[in-house]
């Protein structure tokens, strides 16, 4: 706004504008504005951010042995529409990668101790109860897992078993 301009306004114009200039900036502080619009004075005094010129970036590598490999082809050309052949020759554009964990469920084995009657003496004769199962019924992998729940990351027995139910489908008393 030039001096000509400021001759031509009236006296209540030029009382509005004197008193708009001696208000202080609305902040966080003073009017109902969030914080987050305030000026930061630091702000036009700091450096960008990201990586410093000359930073060898990070990313997480990409595997060399994957499970199985899904080739995406076009199968028409976007420009006229034409039909692109299979056995035209293609090069890999780019390389996506999904990493998911194979289905976990609990394998579970039935020892059945049979009996037999001796043909010769008639005598019923017992199978002896399998070393595997002596003790608890849970396996050592079953057992390292609920341990390491447990003690490493602090779950309650109540939460423990949730877990085992919700991960694994199994159902298990807090005591076992």
């Amino acid at each position: 706004m030039g001096r000509s301009d400021l001759e031509r306004l009236s006296k209540e114009e030029l009382i509005e504008l004197v008193l708009r200039l001696q208000r202080p900036e609305k902040t966080s502080r003073t009017s109902s504005k969030p914080p987050s619009t305030d000026r930061k004075e630091q702000r036009e005094k700091s450096r960008p951010g990201g990586a410093k010129p000359g930073h060898e970036g990070h990313s997480r590598t990409i595997s060399d042995t994957p499970d199985e490999v899904v080739e995406h082809r076009p199968d028409r050309c976007s420009c006229c529409g034409a039909a692109l052949m299979t056995d035209l020759p293609s090069e890999t554009v780019s390389l996506h990668e999904h990493v998911d964990l194979p289905e976990v469920k609990p394998l579970i084995t039935h020892h059945r101790r049979l009996s037999v009657c001796c043909s010769t003496c008639g005598t019923r004769v017992v199978a002896p109860v399998p070393e595997a199962v002596r003790g608890t019924p849970f396996g050592p992998r079953l057992h390292g897992v609920a341990t390491y729940l447990k003690t490493f990351q602090a779950l309650s027995y109540e939460r423990l078993q949730g877990a085992l139910s919700d991960l694994f489908g199994l159902t298990l008393s807090q005591g076992g």
